[in-house]
């Protein structure tokens, strides 16, 4: 699926600029693309080498987090309710364990020790189910909470941001914790409908209400304030929480005697290791978007929907973030680069930089994971997995564009 959407992007900005040249003789067009294929590959480049500094301080943190144990109070905490919507499991299964401890790293934002655990969770999983070909109702849960899970501290939302120049990087933060939690409810209840699960069990009332209230409380308290006051007041909230929970993780490595020093610096070389190791993949996707735009191909396309939304006396502001909504299903990298790309020609602080950084948090890469966690354990027969997907994708996009037109419009 990448390949054919990475060589789309040349295909169509070459047809694009060959009509423009043909059609209109604007030869410049040629000049344009070359230019931009340049500059994009040198702003991969450059992105990637900042996002250095940055990614070692948030793994560095986040490996205190994990050694502390953070993940494992996340466990204790929200066990009683996934062993409710989880009931083909036995009780002590070690199905549930490495499903808590996947979910619980997906919070925290520990994507590399999310993944290997998501992965077992499903095998562990696949044990369980006695048609193997064919997902089960507790696979097609789990993946449809992995693909929408609520992310706590989205790190790499914040580097980009930071690395682009935003006056705030984390002033998107209580928009992404709104516009997640919306996508991982609609996830959960389009799944309960195809599955008739039991939502009124009064443990899943009492975290799903509570859940539902503490994210409700906000909307409603900022949605009464003047703009700037509720501006600053999500800022200092955003910023207050993220460093609470840098001194909480500090706090808990520390109690259990770990050497939080060498634990940040081996989490650090991590994340160096993960700032290098992107350099390629961000370029050869930033260069083919960049070309895409160059060629006239991307504002065609914004400007044919900008003028059918204006028609319907809409403001438009939000068809800007319309491409990482519809890449954020398909390719993680090719969200990404659009998001990045959105936020090099707009700016990150405008109001369409904001909106494509919650849109890129709010959801996960649907089709990727399914393919990877499904296709580890065999799995051909996905059954409602990919509705059940696609709805809280969807739910997480319309959120995130609402929520932002609320604290950023």
């Amino acid at each position: 699926m990448l390949n054919k959407i990475w060589g789309g992007f040349f295909f169509v900005a070459f047809a694009v600029g060959l009509g423009r040249w043909v059609l209109r003789g604007e030869h410049e067009v040629w000049a344009a693309m070359v230019k931009a294929a340049f500059d994009m590959a040198e702003t991969g480049f450059e992105i990637s080498i900042g996002l250095t500094g940055v990614m070692c301080l948030w793994l560095g943190v986040m490996r205190l987090g994990e050694k502390g144990g953070a993940v494992d109070l996340l466990t204790r905490a929200f066990g009683p309710l996934l062993r409710r919507l989880f009931p083909g499991i036995p009780e002590g299964h070690p199905a549930m364990g490495a499903m808590v401890m996947n979910m619980a790293a997906n919070m925290l934002g520990l994507d590399n020790a999310a993944t290997p655990l998501g992965l077992k969770a499903m095998k562990e999983l696949q044990s369980l189910n006695p048609n193997p070909d064919t997902a089960s109702d507790d696979q097609i849960l789990f993946l449809v909470v992995n693909t929408s899970a609520v992310t706590l501290i989205p790190t790499t939302i914040f580097v980009y941001r930071a690395q682009l120049g935003a006056a705030d990087p984390t002033d998107v933060f209580i928009p992404l914790l709104i516009a997640t939690f919306c996508s991982t409810l609609i996830g959960l209840l389009a799944v309960s409908a195809f599955q008739k699960i039991r939502l009124r069990d009064p443990v899943v009332v009492a975290y799903l209400g509570g859940m539902t209230a503490v994210v409700g409380g906000l909307v409603v308290y900022f949605s009464r304030l003047e703009r700037e006051v509720m501006e600053m007041q999500a800022s200092v909230l955003s910023n207050f929480i993220i460093f609470s929970v840098i001194i909480s993780f500090l706090g808990l490595a520390a109690r259990r005697g770990q050497p939080i020093y060498e634990t940040f610096v081996e989490g650090a070389k991590e994340g160096f290791q993960v700032a290098i190791g992107i350099i390629p993949y961000l370029v050869a996707m930033l260069v083919a978007i960049g070309v895409f735009r160059a060629s006239g191909s991307l504002d065609f396309l914004l400007d044919a929907v900008r003028w059918g939304v204006e028609r319907l006396g809409i403001d438009a502001r939000w068809v800007d973030g319309l491409p990482t909504a519809v890449m954020r299903p398909l390719s993680g990298s090719g969200a990404r680069g659009l998001m990045l790309e959105t936020m090099e020609a707009h700016g990150p602080d405008s109001f369409a930089g904001r909106l494509v950084s919650t849109i890129q948090g709010s959801t996960e890469t649907t089709f990727y994971v399914l393919a990877v966690y499904f296709g580890s354990v065999g799995i051909r027969r996905t059954r409602h997995a990919v509705t059940c997907g696609l709805a809280a994708d969807v739910a997480g996009v319309v959120a995130a564009i609402l929520v932002c037109y609320l604290f950023f419009a």
